[in-house]
């Protein structure tokens, strides 16, 4: 009985379905045409459509139909309104195959498609262009008539620079992929298309230079795309998730950018980046760990304070996650460490103080967090003013009623700045500092040590696309540590790494040290 059931469900759905393609189907009546799409976007007040015939030629009875907001009117009225109504439509026109000869000889447009299809039709429409319906055909032309408004390109506030170029990415595909253009003017730069949403029908692009680009992580990155089934893709964010490696560690395998300089350089490094519709940040991949210490900067800058910096980086990343823990070891396990005066001054100021050292460093630093997210939310100016003043007068008051010691405050102030200078690691380093925070609040420094072994060991079996994500900190071989750590002088990297640009490791030519040729 029940699969009588379902087999009598199953036609209806069939046969509701073919009753729809039918009804979905272009006639060559212009008003059945024009009833079909007036009922298939019922209820979207921005649907707009208009009629017209030329006076002289009967058959040229047109409608077009676009969506407001999403077209450019200068177009549509100069380009194929104008043409179609003007008096010298008759000369050198056929009405054999009218459609083909106003598309052809009349209208005017940059990218003008034929099709029958009301999928393509409505995916045409709501792309911004202009769907042309002509009287006694079953085809429709879908003409570019483009013409929304975009932000216009100005400098990222997450990724300011002192020197170097000004520009940054916007939520328009085409600008960032002209940006790019800009940067890199060769012939291997290649772009592929793909449509990910199955409501939002959000277009994507795939860039890479294909000279350099190794196949495998290529192919890995198209299946990995192919196989995303979602309802919409609003941000690249939404790609950044779904394709990612490891999708329960803290730490990103797929980086990011919005600035067009730094995307360009990691093409020629040989990555592949993803350009998402909407959206003003990149997705590059592979991603590798010491690209969270890089900075465009580093490039452009003399190499010696490049290096410098970097190790700066470096240092910052692993002090804000060990500090606070290194501290709470000390203080409570392991005071014998210390030296006296320093220790003494530690437990005096720790007097009158009612928790713990551990629940005290971890109420700040959750405190410091706090401040800091609310500082990112809000307005610039206010932002920064909650950041100061409140991290001032909270921690001065809580040393003052006795709540806290100042060594805590101290700590969780220069945690908190050191985590800064790493603007794209903050969430993974929050997560791995209160992992090796509770680890040293059970055993001390054995906890520490055995909290940091476990976080290396999880590095160094994460993978990003197939490369390593500790590439360049694990074993230097040749050239391959000449931009890890420190930067190497230009003239001296005349090779790419070996794993990601695999296909060809030549950069420039060889130099001597002056930087001329050989």
């Amino acid at each position: 009985m029940y699969k009588i059931l379902r087999k009598k469900k199953l036609e209806k759905a069939a046969g509701e379905e073919k009753d729809t393609v039918s009804i979905r189907t272009l006639t060559k009546s212009l008003e059945k045409n024009i009833v079909l799409l007036k009922n298939a976007f019922s209820g979207d007040e921005t649907v707009m459509y208009r009629v017209f015939q030329n006076k002289h030629l009967d058959s040229a009875k047109c409608c077009i139909f676009y969506l407001d907001g999403m077209v450019n009117c200068e177009i549509i009225n100069e380009n194929i309104i104008q043409p179609i109504l003007s008096d010298d439509l008759t000369q050198d026109i056929s009405n054999h195959n009218l459609l083909d000869e106003l598309r052809y000889k009349i209208i005017v447009a940059n990218n003008i498609s034929v099709s029958d299809d009301f999928n393509t039709i409505a995916a045409a429409l709501y792309a911004g262009d202009t769907v042309f319906l002509l009287e006694n055909c079953d085809r429709v032309l879908l003409i570019d008539s483009k013409g929304w408004q975009t932000r216009s390109i100005t400098e990222p506030e997450s990724a300011k620079v002192v020197r170097g170029p000004r520009e940054g990415f916007t939520e328009s595909i085409i600008m960032n992929i002209s940006l790019i253009r800009r940067k890199i003017k060769s012939h291997e730069l290649k772009f592929k298309f793909r449509e990910i949403g199955e409501r939002t029908h959000t277009k994507v692009c795939i860039c890479y230079i294909d000279d350099i680009i190794s196949k495998d992580v290529l192919k890995e990155l198209e299946r990995r795309l192919d196989e995303i089934k979602i309802d919409g893709v609003l941000d690249s964010g939404y790609i950044q998730e779904l394709i990612r490696d490891e999708p329960f560690s803290p730490l990103e395998t797929v980086g990011y950018s919005e600035r067009p300089d730094v995307v360009a350089g990691r093409l020629l490094g040989g990555r592949v980046a993803v350009i998402v519709d909407g959206s003003p940040v990149v997705l590059t991949v592979p991603f590798v760990i010491v690209e969270t210490i890089q900075s465009n900067e580093d490039y452009y800058n003399n190499y010696i304070f490049a290096s410098i910096n970097r190790l700066f980086r470096g240092m910052s990343l692993l002090l804000s996650i060990s500090v606070p823990a290194v501290f709470l070891a000390i203080v409570t396990y392991h005071q014998e460490m210390l030296p006296t005066p320093l220790l003494l001054s530690i437990s005096a100021s720790r007097e009158g103080v009612p928790f713990p050292t551990v629940l005290s460093m971890f109420i700040m630093l959750l405190i410091f967090d706090l401040l800091r997210e609310v500082g990112t939310r809000m307005p610039t100016p206010i932002g920064q003013a909650v950041n100061i003043v409140g991290t001032l007068v909270l921690g001065q008051a809580a040393v003052e009623a006795r709540l806290v010691s100042a060594p805590i405050v101290i700590v969780t102030a220069f945690t908190g700045i050191v985590n800064l200078m790493n603007i794209t690691f903050i969430g993974p380093s929050i997560l791995i500092r209160f992992f090796l925070l509770f680890a040293s609040a059970f055993i001390g420094i054995y906890g520490f040590i055995f909290g940091f072994v476990v976080t290396l060991l999880h590095l160094m079996s994460l993978r990003s696309f197939g490369v390593p994500y500790m590439l360049g900190t694990t074993k230097i071989e040749d050239h391959d540590g000449q931009d890890v750590l420190v930067r190497a002088p230009w003239w001296s990297m005349t090779l790419r790494p070996k794993i990601i640009g695999a296909r060809n490791l030549v950069r420039q030519g060889p130099k001597n040290k002056r930087g001329n040729n050989r």
